[in-house]
């Protein structure tokens, strides 16, 4: 029988999450995401990205037998975590096709959607993905191995202005002209296929701490390889269609390029910066009513049990 883990609550009910899924990946911001959705018994729902399915099992013990959940995840080592729920429909897909995927199952609007952006502790730990610098491993990083694209295909091929750039906007590389230039002037001698080649390519240019420099590159090269920051805008957009009436949209970020275009959505409906000013009106759109004035951030409790709670913001509008 597979060991359970007995999680508190706020309100001190307690909720049972299976051993399993906490090894697969800790859902941070967990009972914070789920009050905010403001569940409906007999709703509609989606998670976009269902991962170890911590959020999902979460909502499905506030659903009756009337409710659905929609669970997008386009990493098929999620698919091991579908819970033998009739109410849930998994969804093998990237969430940037949300409204397609629910169409085709005859849906044309939702209660709710959630998204808990960023990477699984799962695929963090797993070495032959190559998402993390702890390991060796192929240099991959794609969370759909049905693509093509993978990061050593980017170091290879990419320009010296296309590196240039995608390390200066997706990583916020302080020397990240330097960088490519170095991979450009260096990748035929020294070709880099896996996370070895690769850190030993790019440790003449490391500048400041080792660590952080080496996460920033890979962060870059992830969001790049994967088009996140692409899908990301294209779920937010379709929000106002897939959305019912007082409906819910609940999306935690991890670092300041994802949070900036849910801020700027959620306000205006657009992903342009716009100045905090409280003489303005939320949004330009009128689409949502903004839920978190500032965004929800792990509590001291969940910091000290999961660190990459840190950086976790959480923002939530409801459909006017």
């Amino acid at each position: 029988m597979m060991n359970e883990k007995k999680v508190k609550s706020e309100n001190n009910s307690t909720l049972n999450i299976q051993h399993s899924t906490l090894n697969y990946h800790v859902p941070v911001l967990y009972h914070e995401t789920l009050d905010a959705l403001n569940i409906k018994p007999d709703g509609v729902y989606v998670d976009c990205t269902f991962g170890g399915g911590g959020h999902s099992k979460g909502i499905l013990e506030q659903l009756n037998a009337k409710g659905k959940l929609f669970a997008f995840d386009q990493d098929a080592d999620a698919q091991k975590n579908i819970p033998a729920d009739e109410r849930v429909i998994f969804i093998p897909q990237n969430f940037r096709h949300l409204q397609r995927f629910l169409r085709l199952h005859k849906v044309q609007q939702v209660d709710g959607v959630l998204a808990d952006l960023g990477v699984s502790s799962h695929q963090f730990d797993e070495g032959d993905r190559g998402f993390s610098t702890r390991f060796d491993g192929p240099l991959d990083m794609r969370m759909d191995q049905r693509q093509e694209l993978s990061a050593a295909d980017i170091i290879r091929n990419y320009t010296e202005q296309q590196l240039h750039k995608l390390f200066e906007q997706y990583g916020e590389v302080t020397n990240s002209k330097t960088l490519a230039k170095h991979i450009v002037q260096q990748r035929k001698q020294f070709p880099a296929q896996n996370i070895i080649q690769f850190k030993s390519l790019i440790s003449p240019v490391v500048k400041g701490n080792p660590n952080k420099y080496l996460a920033q590159v890979f962060q870059a090269l992830r969001i790049e390889v994967n088009d996140e920051m692409g899908a990301l805008k294209e779920m937010l957009q379709q929000l106002p269609a897939v959305l019912k009436q007082g409906g819910r949209a609940a999306i935690i970020t991890f670092h300041s390029l994802e949070d900036r275009l849910v801020k700027n959505f959620f306000r205006q409906g657009s992903f342009d910066e716009v100045p905090d000013n409280p003489f303005m009106s939320e949004t330009k759109a009128d689409v949502f009513k903004i839920i978190t004035k500032k965004p929800i951030t792990a509590n001291d409790d969940e910091l000290k049990k999961n660190t990459r709670s840190r950086s976790a913001k959480l923002r939530v509008v409801e459909k006017l």
